[in-house]
């Protein structure tokens, strides 16, 4: 997996959640969050900008604070982490957009030793002194973030701290936060892949959440959606696409009638994706294919 990319994905769609839960950033409310132009970044900083650093610029339109530009990088491997490039990349952007309101955040997703501070001086005077906000997800303990609201957290439960027997509960509580905090079925879909990338579950802790989280309750449809999509390829993409839809139906909606499951196997592909974007908000099977 990209983990550079799925960060940056994961903080363009939540933004303000990201800032939040990596940066302890309070007082959002009514700020305007956009990520600074990479196009334009890329002329002007050459090799020292990296394109999976992630600058957000966070304003307040009614003037209230001053804007404020949050630096947002993933490290995967705290040993390859140059505190150094991100010194040159902080004051380069400093400089580019004529502000001193930079914050620097770095997510560390493992274990491992790295500098935490860069101070330059002869011994007697130090003449600069940086240092930049650390998330250690490893160290972080998965018990603070389990019933978290922010969906950044729930998502990123199975990279904090737990033992490895409360896995597929960390991987359930992360999926009912998906479900629960986010209503667009498409990122349902992208950030349940997410979930199961850091989770990595068994065969055998697969077949547990089965056991506890669906075949008992059947309440978290949400689960099954890597599994689900799997079992889907081996039946050719449209009709992996229709199975899937099915299977999901079943979990929320109980059994289905042959005429149902025949409606939607006969569906062409953009009809599939407009029922399953209503699969969440509709009361019965029967309005999911309404026309």
């Amino acid at each position: 997996m990209d983990h550079d990319q799925a960060f940056k994905n994961l903080i363009l769609d939540y933004p303000a959640a990201a800032l939040e839960f990596f940066a302890s950033a309070r007082d959002l409310a009514g700020a305007v969050i956009t990520p600074v132009r990479e196009e334009q970044l890329q002329e002007v900083l050459g090799s020292r900008y990296r394109k999976l650093d992630v600058p957000l610029k966070v304003e307040w339109p009614d003037g209230r604070r001053a804007g404020v530009v949050f630096i947002v990088e993933e490290e995967t491997e705290p040993r390859r982490f140059s505190i150094h490039r991100l010194v040159h990349y902080c004051v380069d952007l400093a400089e580019l957009l004529q502000t001193t309101q930079i914050v620097p955040v770095v997510v560390f997703l493992r274990n491992g030793e790295f500098p935490r501070e860069l101070r330059l001086g002869n011994g007697q005077e130090v003449y600069l002194s940086f240092h930049f906000i650390c998330c250690e997800l490893a160290r972080w303990p998965v018990e603070r973030y389990l019933d978290s609201a922010n969906i950044v957290a729930r998502l990123n439960l199975p990279n904090m701290r737990h033992p490895r027997e409360r896995r597929v509960e960390v991987y359930a509580r992360a999926m009912e936060g998906l479900a629960t905090l986010e209503a667009d079925w498409n990122k349902h879909q992208k950030y349940a892949d997410f979930i199961d990338a850091y989770a990595d579950l068994s065969e055998d802790e697969v077949a547990r959440y089965r056991a506890e989280y669906i075949d008992n309750t059947g309440d978290n449809t949400m689960g099954l959606v890597a599994i689900l999509r799997e079992e889907g390829r081996q039946e050719g993409r449209q009709e992996g696409e229709a199975a899937l839809l099915l299977r999901q139906m079943a979990l929320r909606f109980g059994p289905l009638t042959e005429t149902l499951r025949e409606r939607v196997r006969a569906a062409d592909a953009e009809t599939l994706l407009r029922w399953g974007e209503r699969i969440l908000t509709a009361a019965t099977a029967d309005e999911v294919v309404k026309e």
